[in-house]
């Protein structure tokens, strides 16, 4: 069995509830799995986890900036370990966009760092405009409506593909077995 961190930053919430179904799948395989924000890893003694795993969405292009501070700061770390990464974010609703090796943002992420993961996963997220602000339901619109996806400013869409989480999941439980 195998202590696993699984560490997310999420702008709409919708993160933190695949690395809750991550948890889900871990656990049922026998591993011990902690789920904490980024933002609350500081104290933290990252030696203690055999297995450390960094979930993060994407908004307006970009993974959040404590993201990549943590990884900078934990580098040598996370390469002695078991590790993974996985992106969150709307173009991966598109099959053409939806793996590692396709997904503009996880390939331009991985460029700006110097860790590279044993294993990743890209996941398309959650649109839900009723619950966006004023700007970000406009913006988010407008990049939807430049991409031929949904526009209507009702709209709650997962497009969340569970069996591949739930994939991603068993096999971060194998790594745990490593």
């Amino acid at each position: 069995m195998a202590h696993i961190l699984i560490l997310y930053s999420t702008t709409d919430g919708h993160t933190l509830t695949i690395c809750r179904r991550l948890q889900q799948v871990t656990e049922q395989q026998g591993h011990q799995v902690s789920v904490v924000s980024i933002d609350d890893a500081a104290p933290l003694d990252l030696q203690a986890f055999d297995t450390l795993v960094i979930g993060a969405s994407i908004r307006y292009g970009r993974h959040s900036k404590a993201v990549t501070d943590f990884i900078r700061r934990n580098t040598a770390l996370l390469e002695n370990r078991a590790n993974a990464f996985f992106s969150v974010n709307i173009v991966a609703r598109k099959p053409d966009k939806n793996q590692p090796d396709t997904n503009p943002y996880l390939r331009k992420f991985l460029r700006q760092i110097a860790w590279r993961p044993q294993a990743l996963a890209v996941f398309a997220g959650r649109l839900d405009y009723p619950r966006y602000g004023l700007f970000d339901r406009t913006m988010i619109r407008l990049i939807m409506w430049m991409t031929r996806g949904p526009t209507d400013p009702t709209a709650v869409i997962e497009f969340t593909d569970w069996a591949q989480v739930e994939a991603f999941g068993r096999h971060l439980g194998e790594l745990g077995r490593r």
